[in-house]
């Protein structure tokens, strides 16, 4: 199931959702014609097998790139210091340059997918992979100190989309270093770290 789900991610960056059926994962994943149709018989259940498989893909970068962690402060308010927003803008920015770059597919696969779910609202319910990141940077603003954690968690994941959808076919793509490069991953580290210092107070 996981090499039919790969197949059909990379169907889907390279062609758009358009490009996503059931023969064409076939093709791509160097199966029997009528493979996929027989594990996932719906267009429908096709999607929500990438929609899974970009989650778990998703969280074993997060895994890989275990962000560094900040004790929680004795008191609420800010505690991090400069070193602390540094070492957490980094490990971020690994994870962004990351879905840049051999993650880039699994980046495109998933805008198209939200995309689609603007005129499917039933694939709505299926998109919700993105909690776990919100829970993680929820958790993540708790520990830095934030006033507000929950909203702030939800602004700092729209944030992070916003900078990854720029850097891919936004002006970013043109104007950013090359992504891959240790200048890409300083310029992501100093926006997440700007980021963090206004979420932050510090």
């Amino acid at each position: 199931m996981a090499l039919l789900a790969d197949a059909a991610i990379e169907l889907i960056a390279d062609g758009g959702m358009r490009a996503l059926t059931h023969r064409a994962v076939d093709g791509r994943a160097g199966m029997a014609p009528g493979t996929t149709s027989a594990y996932l018989r719906t267009r429908q259940a096709l999607i929500e097998a990438v929609v899974a498989r970009l989650a778990e893909r998703d969280r074993a970068d997060l895994t890989a790139h275990e962000l560094p962690t900040v004790a929680p402060p004795p008191t609420p308010g800010p505690r991090l210091d400069s070193g602390d927003l540094d070492r957490l803008a980094a490990g971020v920015a690994d994870v962004l340059d990351r879905w840049l770059t051999t993650g880039r597919s699994r980046t495109l696969a998933r805008y198209a997918c939200l995309l689609e779910a603007v005129h499917r609202p039933e694939l709505r319910g299926i998109l919700h992979h993105g909690t776990g990141l919100r829970v993680q940077a929820r958790d993540l603003l708790t520990r830095a100190g934030a006033t507000d954690p929950h909203r702030q968690g939800d602004q700092f994941v729209a944030f992070v989309d916003g900078l990854l959808f720029d850097r891919l076919v936004g002006a970013g793509a043109l104007t950013a270093p090359p992504a891959g490069s240790p200048a890409s991953r300083d310029d992501l580290a100093g926006a997440v770290r700007t980021l963090l210092r206004a979420l932050t107070g510090n």
